[in-house]
């Protein structure tokens, strides 16, 4: 009987390590792709930080942090085309607000409101994905759609660890494989899937590696570098545009916040398993490290970036303050194209009380 394993290193590919020191190939334009990501990651951190407070005040709902993740989602989502398909989860905000969403818009879904699922005209972004995996269906078909309009466009479908568990992974990657879809399965592996840690979730010593069961080419990388993902992404988004067929990205990563805020993290892991990812990985303290080495940043201009991401923050909060609410009837409309009769008498009576 023959027996297959895996043999290959876990270890993920990297360009700058955790002091922020040159590992590997740079792209060639590495210092202006710096220069515009860094004070946008700082935004990002802010907004992040921001809207948990929002969300303790009671001002938005429950909200999903993405702090820790900012370069896996930025360094991809900079290979975007505005053409290509987008379908992200609930934590992709970093990404689609590179990508152009309005950070106010952004708030919106933690807001409740019923425009927080409309995309802005001319981007190809999907609402964000509450259904684990889900998502995934959804981007093969945009991914067969592309390649039957004999088009260079491409999807890319974002999710977690926990997604591989589920059978939307698995259809989704088999069905890619075997039409040879321009499709990326760009999963951010950031150690839990809520409360289960990601060696609950498979046996398997990589979520890369699953590629070769399905035909594909599976790449590991440090999700904490954002040129090593941006190099990944490039090299996954150009085999898709050759009609080479999917990829599957496995960005190594970690949430240094809850689930959501509905979560307590500390029920199930250890404070200094935090610390250590918090001290010694966080991707904005990496590239900060690399500017600074190059003689690009400073902590003048570091104090003023984030003067100006604050200010951008508050702006976008106000903003979404100010977003003109809908009623419960016009959240229906919004929803059905004819009211049920059920729901139409419900609103009625409701009606009435109002009055």
């Amino acid at each position: 009987m023959q027996v297959y394993r895996f043999t290959g290193d876990t270890t993920p590919d990297q360009v700058l390590n955790e002091e922020g020191e040159v590992v590997g190939s740079l792209p060639d334009n590495a210092a202006d792709l710096a220069l515009k990501w860094y004070p946008f990651m700082i935004f990002c951190r802010k907004f992040d930080e921001r809207a948990q407070l929002l969300q303790r005040q009671g001002r938005i709902g429950t909200y999903a942090p993405f702090r820790g993740q900012e370069a896996a989602q930025i360094g991809s989502f900079a290979v975007l085309r505005r053409t290509d398909w987008v379908f992200p989860t609930y934590r992709e905000l970093a990404g689609l607000m590179y990508h152009g969403l309005e950070p106010a818009h952004a708030l919106l879904k933690s807001r409740g409101h019923p425009d927080a699922g409309r995309m802005p005209e001319g981007f190809r972004m999907a609402p964000p994905q509450i259904a684990i995996a889900a998502q995934i269906l959804h981007a093969v078909g945009a991914g067969w759609a592309c390649k039957l309009q004999q088009t260079d466009d491409m999807a890319v479908a974002y999710f977690g660890d926990g997604a591989t568990s589920e059978g939307d992974f698995h259809e989704g990657m088999n069905f890619a494989a075997v039409m040879r879809l321009p499709v990326v399965f760009f999963c951010q592996n950031n150690q839990y899937a809520i409360s289960v840690p990601v060696h609950r979730q498979t046996a398997s010593p990589t979520i890369a590696q699953k590629a070769v069961a399905y035909g594909v080419e599976g790449v590991r990388v440090d999700g904490n570098d954002v040129f090593a993902v941006y190099q990944a992404m490039r090299y996954a988004a150009d085999r898709a545009r050759r009609g080479d067929g999917p990829t599957l990205i496995e960005a190594v990563t970690y949430r240094l916040g809850p689930h959501t805020t509905a979560d307590d993290p500390s029920r199930y892991r250890e404070a200094a398993d935090v610390e250590r990812w918090a001290a010694a990985k966080d991707p904005l303290v990496r590239l900060r490290r690399w500017l600074t080495r190059q003689g690009l940043w400073d902590d003048e201009r570091q104090a003023a970036c984030e003067a100006e991401a604050e200010a951008r923050v508050r702006q976008a909060v106000a903003e979404m303050e100010a977003y003109p609410h809908k009623s419960l009837e016009e959240a229906a409309r919004h929803v059905y194209a004819e009211v049920p009769e059920g729901l139409a008498l419900q609103l009625a009576e409701r009606g009435k009380e109002a009055r």
